[in-house]
């Protein structure tokens, strides 16, 4: 049955424009709770097809929805945690160690800086980050508790999927009730490719980066592949940033090594572009590369680094729902 409230604000124009604004109003004042739900509905859409399986093997439903969360948690306790300190260790030790490589390449290339303001300004500045860093953190997150709240919301996405599907498309008109419903499911399945698509490629890059790292005896490697696969995540940009403090602490060795280890980078940013993206990611997100760098800009503009890192399953939603719109006015 079509919803006369919403077949009327859809014939009236002018009444859903005011809405459509009011919404946008009500989304920025609430961005914190909606990242959250965003977040947990990515994480839904990435675990449902192990579910879907599960329910394919007449598995029971409660069943089906709660083995691929304990396995989640269980690698992230078993496999994750364990190294934490470690890396932990291994990342404060070369950030301490960084404004002497600073100082040290730019005495190779014949840059005058003052060594003290080195020490003050970089510690200072990694402090700040680091604070801004845990700032916004905090605000999204609010620690474990909201991170607990992400699973739990996750977690009843996933227990009430179908049900909530049939709920929303019956707020729409009948006849784009079927519509609907296969746009939510577009979603979900883009949305999911692209995280387990994203984890895949942090991974590759961050093992392949520490060991040819290793291989060039690159002091710190093990800290470089982490930040080389931690921001894999952001598109284009994140490569680049991460390249770097590489460089920097090559160039401590020898301007030879340096370039060695740029055209490392560069390397294994093109193979990941011609082949590993192509074959993960090009399923999932398919959008253009100028989108991907000016939705990432706009988003870190908005929310920072969290801004930055969203963007992209963001803008892969809107797209989706676009495509759906314009195909049936059509």
């Amino acid at each position: 049955m079509t919803n006369p409230v919403i077949s009327y604000i859809i014939r009236n124009q002018v009444l859903a424009t005011l809405i459509v604004l009011c919404l946008f109003w009500l989304a920025f004042e609430l961005k914190e709770i909606l990242i959250i739900v965003f977040i947990s509905y990515i994480i839904m859409a990435t675990l449902s097809p192990l579910s879907d399986l599960l329910v394919r093997k007449r598995v029971p439903h409660v069943l089906s929805v709660l083995i691929p969360y304990m396995l989640t948690i269980t690698v992230l306790v078993l496999l994750i945690l364990p190294l934490v300190p470690f890396f932990t260790s291994q990342i404060q030790q070369f950030f301490k160690t960084l404004p002497s490589y600073i100082n040290q390449a730019a005495n190779l290339l014949n840059i005058r800086i003052d060594a003290s303001s080195i020490n003050n300004v970089v510690p200072s500045d990694i402090e700040t980050l680091g604070k801004n860093a845990l700032d916004v953190t905090g605000k999204i997150f609010s620690g474990v508790f909201s991170f607990l709240i992400v699973l739990v919301i996750s977690f009843y996405l996933m227990v009430e999927r179908n049900s909530l599907r049939k709920q929303f498309s019956i707020l729409w008109p009948k006849e784009h009730q079927g519509k609907v419903l296969k746009t939510v499911a577009q979603i979900e399945n883009k949305l999911g490719l692209w995280l387990r698509g994203q984890l895949i490629l942090s991974f590759t890059i961050g093992f392949a980066t520490w060991i040819a790292l290793t291989a060039l005896s690159i002091p710190f490697a093990l800290p470089l592949g982490l930040l080389a696969g931690m921001l894999e995540i952001v598109p284009t940009i994140g490569p680049i940033i991460a390249a770097i403090p590489a460089i920097i602490v090559a160039l401590t060795i020898s301007p030879t090594i340096a370039v060695s280890v740029a055209g490392l980078y560069i390397v294994i940013q093109m193979l990941e572009n011609h082949i590993l993206v192509p074959k993960i990611m090009q399923k999932a997100v398919g959008l253009n590369p100028i989108v991907i760098i000016v939705g990432v800009l706009i988003g870190s503009k908005f929310l920072g680094i969290l801004g930055a890192l969203l963007s992209v399953p963001f803008i892969t939603m809107v797209f989706i729902i676009y495509k759906s719109f314009k195909t049936s006015s059509s």
